[in-house]
């Protein structure tokens, strides 16, 4: 079974009216639209014509991540936009349950305490079957001080929730309102200091159960090793690449490089497959002639990896860990 752990809805036409009217009345009033059976269909329909042409079994659905609005003013903007999202996804997901999952996306808002998600998360995973949510290091979206790192007990009332829960958080930045740093950097840049943060503190210690994915090959770290490496034997204590060893990992990095070397450092069993597919992978490299989030291949080709590798790759270390996977199937 090939499941695709990291993919996102297609908007419809109704939503995005919904989001401009939400940003100019600054959700007062707001009224959600009134999605047809139709509107979702052919949105989904989109996702499903990809992946049976990409051979894709599952995908986990959840909102567009830049398209969040953490740090749009008021509060009320992002908590009325992610209850339409994840409507949409659990609607999704109601038509095709035997192809998709869903994934929360958590009203975050600015610098407030990730306490103001727990309801929303209990809901949809406790009453909809959510299998687990993404999470956004920096709701300011960089529009001022970001909150303290994933390190930080900051964090901690969500980290209980999803230990309770038993879901996984799938870490993941939203926009950016930097000149000097677009949505798809900061991505990278986001996980790269969420890592360092939880590496650099108790959080494991604390919630030994909890379990945190780091997309897009776990952003700058994996590649440069090196650094820090020599920073843990400078300080003493745990080795960094066994520190490494309590998060997971997923595939869209979109270069076959750059995914050997992931496979090489964190092991193929902290890695997830995923492409976000449709997504910014979704454009042809003229190299292959394939699209750079048709993944599938490329994992497939690569030498390095057993027969079980791969299979743990593509369907084991995401059962694995996604338990109420199988309680929704």
């Amino acid at each position: 079974m090939i499941i695709d752990s990291h993919a996102h809805v297609i908007v419809p036409p109704e939503s995005y009216k919904f989001m401009g009217e939400l940003v100019a009345s600054r959700a007062n009033p707001a009224l959600p639209p009134r999605l047809t059976d139709n509107a979702v269909r052919e949105a989904a329909q989109v996702i499903l014509d990809i992946m049976d042409k990409v051979g894709t079994d599952i995908q986990f659905l959840s909102p567009r991540p830049y398209m969040q609005m953490h740090s749009v003013k008021p509060a009320a903007v992002t908590a009325l936009w992610t209850r339409h999202m994840n409507d949409l996804v659990y609607r999704t997901v109601q038509m095709f349950p035997t192809r998709f999952r869903a994934v929360a996306g958590l009203p975050q808002y600015r610098d407030e305490s990730p306490a103001n998600c727990l309801q929303e998360l209990d809901f949809r995973v406790r009453e909809q079957g959510f299998i687990g949510c993404l999470l956004n290091p920096d709701p300011t979206e960089g529009d001022g001080a970001p909150p303290p790192g994933l390190g930080d007990e900051f964090w901690y009332p969500l980290y209980e929730k999803l230990c309770e829960l038993d879901i996984p958080a799938l870490i993941h930045s939203a926009g950016s309102c930097s000149p000097r740093e677009s949505y798809t950097l900061k991505f990278i840049n986001e996980e790269s200091i969420s890592i360092i943060s939880l590496m650099n503190s108790r959080v494991f210690e604390k919630f030994p159960n909890l379990k945190l994915i780091v997309p897009h090959g776990g952003g700058a770290i994996p590649y440069h090793m090196g650094r820090f490496r020599a920073w843990t034997v400078r300080a003493g204590g745990e080795f960094f690449d066994d520190k490494l060893k309590r998060l997971h990992f997923d595939t869209t990095t979109y270069d076959k490089d750059a995914l050997e070397l992931l496979f090489k450092v964190v092991g193929p069993d902290r890695v997830l497959f995923a492409t976000e597919n449709p997504g910014t992978g979704s454009v042809v490299d003229p190299a292959s002639g394939r699209a750079y989030d048709d993944l599938k291949p490329v994992i497939e080709e690569m030498a390095s990896l057993t027969e079980q590798d791969r299979r743990n790759v593509f369907e084991c270390n995401c059962t694995r860990l996604y338990t109420r996977f199988r309680k929704d199937a």
